[in-house]
């Protein structure tokens, strides 16, 4: 397998190196952009709600870089012969009303038949060069706080399955359309040290990245963690999602677990996430005042959820 060459330039900030969310390359020493692409098959059958959360989701790793999203492109696969074109207008409005929501303009985009709905965006934001947060920047003493409850991967395959009640649905549907945006305000007025969102690895997948980037190891309060209603519940009935089962084989030797750590709640920490929260280290010093400030500003699942110390045998601690 041929591996892909390497990018000789000096104004590309953030590459692939580092298995950061997005692209950083510089334009001059006051601006940069930051470019990333994000797309998805339906997590719920309504197609508004799927627009909205395919728009959320996509502009995430922008808000986690620190970025403001400025424009961007949709990215449409759609049946258009077997599936009722009413359903792709939704998908469209729902999408274009979440981008109005960030204060973004979607310039138009590209769609293409697929046997299989797929929609999200192609996203061109800015940011100062000096002021891109990265994943891999975390430093012992910091503190971790999560801003969104895990548990939606979970939830919406109980969805797929019929034995998600409705009530639940809109619980993880109204988490799931929330941007970061606010988040990101918050994040950034406390001197935050490195940052990623949790999405398709899970909240150990992405806590790996990022403590492998930063050669340090996390120590994870896993009673503070946010976790959606009933998802523990749902978990124990083997709602699991493929992904989250990649995760594990994937992860598992990295993480320390106590033995007879609840497996029910591990299986939570490896479920992969659709349009998760933010993941950032602060200071300890500013990380109470950062929670409150969250909290104020109605982000108010923000919790402190453990502690970056130098690097041990692995990665990741649970206690």
């Amino acid at each position: 397998m041929h591996e892909l060459p390497g990018i000789d330039d000096p104004r590309l900030l953030v590459g692939i190196e580092t298995h950061d969310d997005a692209g950083v390359y510089q334009l001059n020493d006051e601006l940069a952009i930051i470019q990333t692409i994000d797309f998805f098959t339906p997590v719920v059958d309504d197609p508004y709600d799927y627009g909205q959360i395919a728009v959320a989701n996509s502009l995430s790793d922008i808000y986690a870089m620190g970025g403001t999203p400025l424009t961007a492109l949709n990215i449409v696969g759609f049946p258009i012969t077997t599936l009722d074109k009413k359903n792709l207008a939704y998908i469209i409005k729902g999408g274009w009303d979440k981008a109005r929501e960030a204060g973004v303009t979607i310039l138009g985009g590209h769609s293409v038949k697929d046997p299989e709905v797929k929609y999200g965006l192609a996203v061109t934001a800015l940011a100062h060069p000096e002021k891109i947060i990265r994943n891999s920047t975390a430093r012992p003493g910091d503190m971790l706080i999560l801003t969104k409850p895990l548990g939606t991967g979970i939830l919406t395959t109980a969805l797929k399955n019929e034995k998600l009640p409705d009530d639940l649905l809109k619980v993880v549907t109204v988490v799931m359309k929330r941007l970061n945006k606010t988040a990101a305000e918050v994040m950034v007025r406390h001197r935050v040290t490195a940052c990623t969102d949790v999405t398709g690895f899970g909240l150990l997948g992405h806590l790996y990245e990022m403590m492998i980037g930063s050669r340090t190891t996390v120590k994870l309060d896993t009673a503070a963690i946010p976790l959606l209603p009933e998802v523990l519940k749902y978990a124990e009935m083997k709602q699991i999602p493929g992904g989250l089962k990649e995760n594990r084989s994937y992860l598992q030797e990295f993480v320390d677990a106590p033995e007879g750590f609840n497996p029910h709640l591990l299986n939570v920490l490896y479920d992969p996430q659709t349009s998760g929260g933010l993941l950032f280290a602060v200071p300890a010093e500013e990380a109470e005042a950062c929670v409150k400030h969250l909290w104020e500003a109605g982000e108010s699942d923000a919790r402190v959820i453990g502690e970056i110390i130098p690097a041990e045998t692995k990665p990741i601690i649970l206690e």
